[in-house]
């Protein structure tokens, strides 16, 4: 797991969900969806818009699922995947 990577996940989550700072003492196995409030279905949208703006990559509708966006860990894979993917 790419330690930048998971800073700038914890950064957009803190940042899209205004957790106002919480997120960055997340560690990867901090649970998220179902677990953390201000994570519901339309929050996970604006996530999702997050992650295409600051990775420059462009999350396809059938990637998307709740697994992915289970814990920090998940929501860092995923970017990983789909920036891996994409780049090349």
């Amino acid at each position: 797991m790419s330690e930048q990577i998971l800073k700038e996940v914890l950064a957009l989550l803190d940042e899209v969900l205004s957790l106002d700072g919480r997120a960055l003492g997340f560690s990867a196995d901090t649970p998220l969806l179902g677990d953390l409030p201000e994570l519901d279905s339309m929050a996970v949208i604006a996530v999702i818009h997050e992650i295409e703006a600051r990775f420059g990559i462009e999350v396809p509708d059938d990637e998307v699922d709740g697994n992915s966006f289970a814990s920090v860990a998940t929501v860092v894979d995923f970017v990983e995947r789909l920036t891996a993917r994409q780049q090349g």
